[in-house]
């Protein structure tokens, strides 16, 4: 006996439907969920981008957004999104750029895709890698952990994104400060920024609410801002849309992934969403309330102002410390290399 299956039809046309929204019950075709990915993400960038009508600088040279792209889904809808709604703007040019972490089997051909969307669009491509950046390959970063927790406490029980999430951070600051860019634009969807939510919030560590992205009201001196045009796009309709549109992407996870606590509040979030659904949409919007609120205390913590930094005592970059995160690792892994 044969079992048919039934495809729901489109809340707005009829057609069938590839993604059923759970927080507002309409199921979308692909052409309605590209729509409405690209309605989101165009009220997000005009929140974001404050694009005058004229963004050149006084030597008529376009104003460059860094495009972060990985090879992933995330940023290739990104790039996508920001191609369609400010891609034809001669006074905007969209620079691609991508940090090699040195991952073995996963990095190459996820470049690859990177490489290959950027080329569909015909745009500058720019990859850096930890080494250029003066960090050891990532593979052997994992490899130094054991030796390093044991010389230093506070390595105790770090897992590689720890290490691999600053320097990350320090290659795409390089590619900006390389191609001259004024805004810097991260493919972080909603999930992605629930979860940093939660996170932070699990730990009582507030200030670091306060410092994610995005950064157009509360930029960080010395860094172009951070955007984040995808904050209030759910993960599973950036993929759906990603693979109805035929995008380039690798869809392998990182091999160093595994332990994260990252992955576990995604499990956890991903649990809530499914029983609760807006709960991600709710605690992205609990972040917003407590930036504002620290924005215009009288009496912010004295540990970070909104919009002030100091500089590494070493490396010069932008720090809340006087020593800078990357820099304590790099010594941390020159105790234990060769």
């Amino acid at each position: 006996m044969s079992v048919s299956l039934s495809v729901q039809s489109c809340s707005r046309c009829g057609h069938p439907a590839v993604l059923h929204q759970i927080y507002s019950g309409q199921h979308l075709c692909q052409s309605h969920l590209a729509k409405s990915i690209r309605k989101r993400v165009s009220k997000t960038l005009r929140e974001q981008l404050n694009l005058p009508s004229d963004a050149r600088d006084e030597n008529g040279n376009p104003a460059v957004i860094l495009v972060c792209i990985s090879g992933g889904k995330d940023s290739a809808v990104l790039l996508d999104m920001l191609v369609k709604i400010v891609g034809s703007r001669r006074d905007v040019e969209l620079i691609c750029g991508c940090v090699d972490e040195g991952i073995e089997g996963y990095r190459s051909p996820s470049m690859e895709c990177a490489r290959e969307l950027a080329e569909i669009h015909n745009l500058q491509f720019e990859t850096i890698t930890y080494p250029e950046l003066g960090y050891e390959r990532m593979d052997s970063v994992v490899k130094s952990m054991p030796l390093m927790a044991g010389n230093h406490k506070e390595a105790r029980g770090m897992k590689p994104c720890s290490y691999c999430g600053v320097f990350r951070r320090q290659g795409l600051n390089a590619l900006a400060e390389r191609v001259g860019a004024k805004w810097m634009a991260l493919g972080h969807n909603l999930d992605d920024t629930a979860q940093s939510v939660l996170m932070n919030l699990g730990k009582g560590e507030m200030e670091r609410i306060i410092r994610l992205a995005p950064h157009t009201s509360m930029p960080i001196d010395g860094l172009p801002p951070r955007i984040v045009p995808l904050r209030w796009i759910p993960e599973r309709e950036i993929h759906a849309y990603a693979i109805g549109a035929g995008l380039p992407i690798h869809h392998d996870d990182c091999p160093h992934a595994p332990g994260a606590l990252r992955q576990k509040h995604r499990a956890y979030l991903a649990e809530m969403e499914a029983s609760n659904p807006g709960t991600m949409h709710g605690l992205v919007h609990s972040m917003d309330a407590i930036r504002e609120l620290w924005s215009t205390s009288d009496n912010p913590p004295a540990s970070w102002k909104p919009g002030q930094a100091t500089e590494c005592d070493e490396c010069g970059s932008p720090s809340s410390q006087p020593i800078c995160q990357a820099c304590t690792f790099k010594a941390w892994l020159s105790e234990v290399s060769g």
